[in-house]
């Protein structure tokens, strides 16, 4: 079978970020069926330009095109929209010249490729999968992203069309499915449930990741490491301030991996703040993510303290307990269920950056706790989020929703 995916924010292993859909497009492509990819030409993370020749690109089997779109990602929220736009227009045109098809899927956030996707499978004839990987626009509605009502209204509208159109839905958190029965009365039988989670082969609990204290020289420090996307809704001045609260403990020390919009404002707070205890070490691949975390003590995942936050299971949290490393949670909700069925880590209060201090304290005076927590995080990702299985799920899912159709 051939299937389609339209991703404005696809990556690989080579890129930093969630690497979810490339690993299932491989499993798929390694057990014999075709998988096309649209993708944008500039990352999402970091604003950079992916050179391209218009040529399909070959990444490890999977068939990536790539659209033009405006590098305009990081310069506010309505450019931001407009290249969303863009892309959504664009990668139609893409999609209806990459040759047939036995699905075609769609991915939200951003909400505008997954109603390409549902254009391009309605103008082939074929099944259309949607993915929801965040309720929008219910989280930006609760952040304040977006406030107008008449766009909220039409937002909700598009939201129920897809919903309506979608031949299946698949969900990453069991809380999505359980809002979407309850709030929009979908039919159970039409959500399928295949979570984040994570490669355990990727990580390594015994590297001590020591290239990695020798670059920012952090010898003999305890590292807490968060890992991941730096926006707003991300809250990273609460970990600034929490790092300032302990600038005067030496042995502790705050390493921020990643990018986004907002890692500018946090690195002018740290420095106006005067911190010495925070280091920005910018974007890394999901294949450096091993020695990051390996030189990693403890990690730390945090959120806006908002309700819809609750629903949500972050891939950071996965990628942290197959690593081995304790968590210093600062969300609440399904992922918080995870890490303490896991005996993994420590739940702290969204948005304090006190409690943040208490549970990174307690950490650094217990390392046979933080050991026995990774050990103990790593068994239960492995029995549990293992995304070996879930990959497998996938492709029998895209099975499932081609089969009505074959012939």
């Amino acid at each position: 079978m051939r299937f389609l995916l339209i991703h404005q924010i696809f990556l690989s292993s080579k890129d930093g970020g969630g690497t979810r859909h490339f690993e299932f497009a491989r499993y798929a492509a390694n057990h014999g069926h075709d998988f096309v990819v649209i993708a944008s030409d500039v990352s999402y993370l970091d604003g950079r330009r992916i050179e391209t020749d218009g040529r399909p690109e070959m990444i490890e089997g999977i068939e990536v095109r790539r659209t033009r779109t405006l590098n305009v990602i990081n310069k506010g929220f309505i450019w931001r929209v407009v290249a969303f736009l863009g892309f959504m227009v664009s990668s139609v045109f893409k999609a209806l010249g990459a040759g047939r098809v036995d699905v075609v899927m769609g991915t939200s956030p951003p909400i505008f490729q997954a109603a390409s996707a549902w254009l391009v499978s309605f103008l082939r004839r074929k099944p259309f999968l949607l993915e929801v990987r965040d309720l929008w626009p219910d989280f930006a509605v609760d952040m304040g992203v977006i406030k107008n009502p008449v766009i909220i209204r039409l937002a909700k509208r598009v939201e129920l069309f897809l919903y309506a159109r979608a031949a299946h839905i698949l969900v990453n958190s069991p809380a999505f499915r359980e809002y979407m029965i309850d709030k929009h009365r979908v039919n159970p039988d039409k959500i399928t449930l295949i979570p984040n989670g994570v490669d355990p082969a990727m990580f390594d609990p015994g590297d001590k990741g020591e290239p990695v204290r020798e670059e920012f020289g952090l010898q003999g420090k305890f590292i807490v490491t968060y890992a991941g996307a730096m926006g707003p809704a991300n809250d990273i001045p609460t970990i600034i301030r929490a790092a300032e609260l302990m600038k005067d403990d030496e042995r502790i020390h705050f390493l921020l991996v990643g990018d986004g919009k907002d890692r500018g404002k946090a690195e002018a707070l740290r420095d106006e703040l005067g911190l010495t205890n925070v280091t920005f070490a910018g974007l890394r691949s999901k294949a450096q993510m091993k020695a990051v975390l390996g030189a990693t003590d403890a990690c730390l995942a945090t959120l806006m303290p908002i309700p819809m936050f609750k629903t949500v299971y972050p891939n950071k949290i996965f990628d942290y307990l197959a690593a081995g490393r304790p968590v210093v949670l600062g969300i609440d909700g399904v992922i918080r269920e995870v890490v303490e069925s896991a005996q993994a880590g420590r739940f702290v209060e969204p948005g304090r950056p006190d409690a943040i201090v208490e549970a990174v304290r307690a950490f650094a005076a217990d390392p046979d706790a933080c050991a026995a927590m990774g050990r103990s995080g790593r068994a239960y990702v492995e029995q549990h989020f293992n995304r070996i299985d879930h990959a497998r799920a996938f492709v029998e899912l895209l099975e499932r929703v081609a089969s009505p159709r074959r012939g």
